[in-house]
């Protein structure tokens, strides 16, 4: 679609410096690892996902977007069969793919296989609006291929792919950011929504807790499957945040590429 990926990228940059002022001048907890060593490796690791979704590009016909427009040609998926309008269908698309991303990320936290892949983006000792973005290419690529059937099943519009991926980036930012809210507004917030306080527990390096708060935008579907938990024992301010390796090397590039392929 004409300007598609202008306006996703001044979105995501946009919102990228709104969040990392905020937790610059607000921030939620202090840093195991210093800015600037992990943003070369986080922001490394986003140049190389970016690659790796080129490349599909080059090898498959067709992306996300691109597979919602020949879905809509072809009359494939739930969606394009129902006579629905489309502001309704751009809608249901965009909480069905929420709920997708939601399933997905259980998914890879409960398989050996995938969570391989996983931890290198909670392997991080710290949780900042760069960790948003901090996943193993491989993973990106099968997020992509997942995400371009997901689009095929239920026939989601080209606006509603375009809409949720811009919701998407947004409240993964949002929710990674080391940013301080006031408890009456993360209480009312995470009514609907992934908060900050919610999402880093997430990120706890207790396992039980880390299997917890899977949603990236609605937090609705940790309620309705019980997989909710409020607060993290250990408090937000003592929480050890991260894995099990609690020294500099989830900070380096090389290290955090090879993650997957470590016996342990």
């Amino acid at each position: 679609m004409e300007n598609e990926a202008l306006i996703r990228l001044a979105a995501f940059l946009g919102l990228f410096a709104l969040f990392t002022l905020i937790e610059t001048l607000a921030p939620r907890r202090g840093r195991a690892l210093s800015r600037s060593q992990r943003w070369t490796t986080n922001f490394a690791i986003i140049i190389i996902d970016g690659l790796t979704t080129r490349v599909m590009a080059v090898f498959l016909p067709l992306l996300a977007v691109g597979a919602a427009l020949d879905a809509s040609a072809q009359g494939w998926g739930i969606l394009n069969l129902l006579p629905l309008p489309t502001w309704v269908s751009v809608i249901a698309a965009m909480i069905i793919l929420d709920f997708a991303i939601w399933f997905q990320h259980m998914v890879f936290h409960k398989l050996p296989l995938l969570w391989r892949l996983h931890r290198v983006h909670h392997a991080d000792r710290d949780i900042d609006v760069s960790t948003a973005l901090r996943f193993h290419p491989i993973e990106i690529a099968a997020s992509m291929l997942i995400k371009i059937g997901v689009v095929y099943l239920i026939g989601a519009p080209a606006l509603g792919v375009i809409l949720f991926e811009i919701v998407l980036n947004g409240s993964a930012m949002f929710n990674h950011a080391n940013m301080r809210l006031p408890l009456d507004v993360d209480r009312v917030l995470r009514q609907f929504l992934v908060t900050p306080d919610m999402h880093r527990v997430h990120h706890s390096v207790h396992r039980d807790e880390t299997d917890s708060n899977y949603g990236f935008c609605l937090s609705i579907w940790d309620r309705i499957f019980r997989t909710y938990t409020d607060q993290p024992r250990d408090g937000h301010d003592q929480m050890v945040i991260g894995l099990e390796w609690q020294d500099e090397r989830p900070g380096k590039l090389g290290w955090s590429l090879m993650l997957p392929f470590q016996r342990k």
